[in-house]
Parts: structure tokens; C-alpha cells; sequence
């Protein structure tokens, strides 16, 4: 096997050597190292505490411990050897797999519940899940990916996540410019860059390496961080970040836009693998600058009036972003409502969620908005894959829930539900798709390991029937 070191590109060693000065030893060493890997707890399924509990991992949880990442009170260092990707916490979306310099760029913001966000360059959903662990349920969250073949991981980390206020987009920064100027309290770009910082744990990076990538991905930095900025209301946070090393797709992007627009830079950081335990990141902090023509904006609410409703169709039944939904008809309500009764508890705080939002349908599937939504613009021509929480499907007479309202609700929100240990024969059996033998006849019951839900099942007969989706479904051997 080649050492990484000597296969690096000619061009990258000679600008390190160039920008590290005495440090360059010590940075070139750090590639006989072996990579870092990590975990970041999620915090809308599982409290930091409670996880600490299961002891799933050989980490050490203790203030200021080595396995602690500093910059993430969720984040920890874990052994490759431990398999997280492969212990079933994970397919329940109790922790994300993260690399943990990325953990940075949103451990080191400063978000507030309510807030309205924008993950520019969203997927696989690292920055996105962390996002929405922080907003706890409250804002919005629009997790944007151009990129068709990368979206779908996205989605499927985020229902694992328990998304409930987030809107996954498939569009351009230009096509989302034209609805959201002046929109956001922040915007996140993990721009696409020349990926230096993967070097050390994928030598595919290095082959794909070259200065033309650099000068291709300069252009593309260079329109996203002016998008995102015009996306931004006045003083408004800008968090550009790069998995990369180089000067021309950081310092120099942020310093000639700092020229160009006025912006105020709040922070400007980077980690180096010869320094920290990660594989590198840079990350700025831009804050929106207020100038005296923006009065001429009309800024009503904090976004501009005229990217609200400047393209809503007439006839519309439900705002703006749900133009493509409708209402529900009484006889539907009632059959969700018959679900409800029968299987979410009189307690749950499931039923505050629903009170503070409204539910639609899209052909034969209901969707759960909270009332953040009503203050989207309608989306005319951006491709919107997924919007609120699904919450099931209208069958002939009956509802069936979503495996996307399993995996946000907690055990203490249903009247009916098997918690299985997280080695246990039932979790294999479920996730591998099997029925569970139970002795009873409850319908609707929500499956967890260790308290962390996991998927449905329906119960008739003594029979827990899976209803695990067959695309996640894993063959235990």
C-alpha cells in the first residue's frame, strides 16, 4: 500500500510548503497518521446524558477528556475498529458519523430557536442534521442540494434525524435567489472545493486533485458566497466553509467578497491535521453590513416584501412554498384523527406539534406543516423534494403512518410501543424485516431500541408485523 505522503501532488506539497513555513514538517507528518472518525449525538432523540448511559462506545465522556471534540458538546472521538455505521443506534439517528473538523462549522455558530437557515450545499446532512439538532424543533430549516446523485443520502438523514421544520430543495443558487432575497438569519456554504482535506482518508482525492479543479471550484465559490450573501437579511450570518487547504478557495475568497460587498468578517478559523485531531476545515463568519440605500427595500419582517408572493398562483389553497398540496377533506381528518385516538397518547407532546401547524395532502399523502411555513414564499419552478414532516398515506378507508413519523416521535408519545436492546434478538429480527412474536393485538406499535424509535410495526393475531421500509432493511448474518 502506497504511503500517502509520497503520492501527494507536486503542486499542493509546494504551496504548504510555501503557506506553513516551519510548520511544513510537521503538517507532511501528519499523513503517516491514521485518520480521524466520530460521532455526534443527536439531541432530538436522545439527551447527551442518556447516551452517555448506554456506553455503546470505548469512549471516555469525562469534561475536557481526549475523546471529547472541543468545539462539539455532542461530538466525540470513536475507534474505526467500533463500526459505529454498523451498531442500530444509528439506523434509529441517535448520533451522525462525522468527520469531526466539519462538526466545527456549525459547533462554532451561535444558532437560535426560531431561526430561519439555509444549508446551501447540504447533502450528505452533516451541517444539516446539526442545524436542526440546535433549532430543536422550532424555525426552519432549507437543506439545499444541486446535486441530484447526493440528495438522496440527504433525505434519508434527516427523516433518520426526526426532521419535522425542514424543506429539501434540488436547485441552483440563482433559482433560490429570485424567492429569497433578503430571507435568512443565516446561511451555511460548505462550498464545493478541491477536497485536500480528504487526502489522508481517500486516495481517490489525491488522483482527483489537480490546479485545474482548483481554478473550476474558485468559480464556483466565488457566485455562491455573492448568492448567499444576497439570501441573508441585514445582519444576517454568512458561514463559509471548505474541506480544503489551499489560500485561493479560502482566505482569498472571503477577503476579495469582504471588498467587494462590505460585509463585516465576525471570525475566521482553520484546523490542520498536524495541529487538532480532525482532517482539516476553514470556516469564515460574514455578517450582512446595513447600508442606507437598503431603507429603499422595504424590509417588512425582516425579508423583502417583494420576494414574497410576487409569482403565487391564483387559487392557491395553502400559501406559498404548498402550492403543490391541498387541504384535507373531513372525511380524511377524520381517519388521521381515528389514528391518533387509537395509537398517540392524550399526553404526547405530539399533539402541542400538531396545534401549532396545519396538515395537507399531495395526491394520497399527508403532510404536517408547522406554522414557520406560512411565511415561505411560493416556490414557483424550484424543485422542492420533501416539505414538513410526512406523516402517512390514506389507504381506501384507513391511514397508515410514515416510517417519517416513527422516527419523530419519542416512545413517550404513543400509547403503544416495544423498546428491544440494542443487541437483542427482536432488533435484528426488525431491522433485518422479520415479524416479532408479542402475544397481543394493539395495532399501530412504534418500535425503539433502548427508548430511541426506530420504525413501526402493526400488531394483530400476536404477531408484530414489520413495517421497517424494505430499502433500509439490513440481512443479519
Amino acid at each position: 500500500m502506497s504511503i500517502i505522503r509520497d503520492i501527494l501532488p507536486v503542486e499542493f506539497k509546494a504551496e504548504m510548503k510555501t503557506l506553513l513555513g516551519d510548520e511544513y514538517s510537521d503538517f507532511i507528518s501528519s499523513y503517516d497518521e491514521n485518520k480521524t472518525n466520530s460521532i455526534r449525538i443527536n439531541t432530538l432523540k436522545i439527551a447527551v446524558d442518556e447516551f452517555k448511559k448506554l456506553s455503546l462506545f470505548n469512549i471516555d465522556y469525562s469534561y475536557g477528556s481526549d475523546d471529547s471534540i472541543g468545539w462539539s458538546d455532542e461530538g466525540y472521538y470513536v475507534s474505526e475498529d467500533e463500526n459505529p455505521g454498523k451498531c442500530y443506534f444509528h439506523d434509529a439517528g441517535a448520533y451522525y458519523i462525522q468527520e469531526p473538523s466539519a462538526m466545527s462549522v456549525v459547533g462554532n455558530t451561535e444558532i437560535k430557536e426560531g431561526e430561519k437557515i439555509l444549508d446551501l450545499c447540504a447533502a450528505p446532512g452533516g451541517k444539516s442534521t446539526y442545524i436542526l439538532s440546535k433549532l430543536n424543533g422550532t424555525g426552519i430549516l432549507f437543506s439545499n442540494e444541486i446535486n441530484t446523485t447526493r440528495i438522496k443520502a440527504l433525505g434519508e438523514n434527516l427523516e433518520r434525524f426526526g426532521a419535522i421544520n425542514s424543506i429539501i430543495t434540488n436547485s441552483s443558487s440563482k433559482e433560490l435567489l429570485k424567492f429569497f432575497k433578503g430571507y435568512f438569519d443565516k446561511v451555511f456554504i460548505d462550498a464545493p472545493c478541491s477536497g485536500q482535506g480528504m487526502f489522508r482518508k481517500d486516495e481517490y482525492a489525491i488522483k482527483d486533485w489537480s490546479v485545474q479543479k482548483v481554478d473550476e471550484c474558485v468559480e464556483i465559490q466565488k457566485y455562491l458566497i455573492r448568492d448567499g450573501y444576497e439570501m441573508l437579511k441585514p445582519n444576517g450570518i454568512l458561514i463559509y466553509s471548505t474541506c480544503t487547504f489551499t489560500r485561493r478557495e479560502n482566505e482569498d475568497i472571503v477577503d476579495d467578497f469582504i471588498r467587494e460587498s462590505g460585509a463585516e468578517l465576525l471570525a475566521m478559523d482553520r484546523i490542520w491535521p498536524h495541529k487538532d485531531r480532525g482532517e482539516g476545515h476553514f470556516c469564515a463568519r460574514l455578517m450582512k453590513s446595513v447600508k442606507l440605500d437598503d431603507a429603499s427595500d422595504k424590509v417588512t419582517n425582516g425579508y423583502l416584501q417583494a420576494s414574497r408572493l410576487k409569482n403565487r398562483k391564483k387559487g392557491s389553497k395553502n400559501g406559498k412554498c404548498q402550492n403543490q398540496y391541498e387541504n384535507i377533506s373531513k372525511n380524511e381528518e377524520k381517519l388521521f384523527l381515528d389514528f391518533l385516538n387509537q395509537s398517540i397518547g392524550a399526553d404526547s407532546s405530539f399533539f402541542r406539534i400538531l396545534g401549532n401547524g396545519k396538515i395537507v395532502k399531495k395526491n394520497t399523502l399527508l403532510y404536517f406543516y408547522p406554522k414557520e411555513f406560512d411565511d415561505v414564499p411560493e416556490l414557483k419552478a424550484v424543485k422542492i423534494l420533501r416539505s414538513g414532516l410526512q406523516l402517512g398515506e390514506l389507504k381506501k378507508n384507513r391511514f397508515e403512518p410514515s416510517h417519517s413519523l416513527a422516527m419523530a416521535l419519542k416512545t413517550s408519545d404513543v400509547k403503544h410501543f416495544e423498546s428491544f436492546g440494542h443487541d437483542s434478538e427482536e432488533i435484528m429480527k426488525f431491522i433485518s424485516g422479520e415479524s416479532i412474536q408479542s402475544g397481543k393485538s394493539r395495532g399501530w406499535v412504534l418500535i425503539a431500541v433502548n427508548d430511541v424509535s426506530i420504525g413501526w410495526c402493526k400488531e394483530s393475531g400476536g404477531v408484530l408485523k414489520n413495517k421497517y421500509p424494505k430499502g433500509l432493511r439490513k440481512i443479519i448474518k
